[in-house]
């Protein structure tokens, strides 16, 4: 993708399934747009099954294009790090594997400063809990630098939107939701309105989507998904 228009900033993030990682940056004033892809591999225009069967080292990502007069890249390192696992190496919640890592993949010194700092604060707020030694958990999302980055295909792109309702079904049965509540508080995890929605489906709807959705967490955990 090429640069933004004059005035405007990028920050990628991953913080496993992309289709969880647009709304929370969509939600900030001041995020101009937000796109799927994959970023940090070994190849270029990787497709999704590239990614999923071939092991190309991409990791799926979302580009955040921003103004940084009405948002800084701190708030967006907040959003970040409220909408993930940062302790989490293996992937994150149902998504298991290499693609599923946490990163942050920083353009510039100013953008590794403010992550690495940010880390750190997390780190030392206690608020990702404890090991059993009393210490406190560790963050395993890494620090990268930006590389090339490639749109995923167009059934990606915002996903939340055109599939409310598997979105909603997805991330509670994901475990996503429930940790991020855990952590952070409803705010974080819950999404009442289309939560709402999904518990006032129809019973053979939320079987059908379930089932669906289950297969699918199935498939991730073997690192066997392919693109539906």
């Amino acid at each position: 993708l090429r640069d933004p228009p004059a005035g405007l900033d990028v920050a990628t993030f991953a913080g496993g399934c992309f289709w969880c990682m647009e709304k929370p940056f969509d939600d900030l004033p001041g995020v101009i747009s937000t796109t799927s892809g994959y970023t940090g591999g070994a190849y270029p225009r990787p497709t999704y099954k590239d990614v999923c069967y071939k092991q190309t080292g991409h990791y799926e990502a979302v580009r955040v294009v921003y103004d940084p007069a009405r948002v800084t890249f701190e708030t967006l390192m907040d959003t970040y790090w409220q909408s993930v696992n940062a302790t989490d190496s293996g992937g994150q919640f149902a998504d298991r594997g290499p693609q599923y890592r946490p990163a942050v993949f920083v353009r510039d010194e100013e953008q590794s400063r403010i992550a690495a700092q940010t880390l750190v604060a997390l780190e030392q707020s206690g608020v990702l809990g404890t090991n059993e030694d009393g210490s406190p958990k560790r963050v395993a999302a890494q620090i990268l630098n930006a590389g090339d980055f490639w749109p995923a295909e167009d059934y990606h792109q915002d996903y939340y939107q055109k599939a409310a309702l598997q979105y909603t079904f997805y991330r509670s049965l994901s475990g996503r939701d429930q940790y991020l509540s855990s952590v952070w508080g409803d705010e974080y995890g819950g999404h009442p309105a289309s939560a709402a929605r999904a518990a006032n489906a129809p019973a053979p709807v939320r079987k059908v989507i379930e089932a669906y959705l289950s297969k699918k967490m199935e498939l991730y955990s073997g690192g066997r998904l392919t693109a539906t």
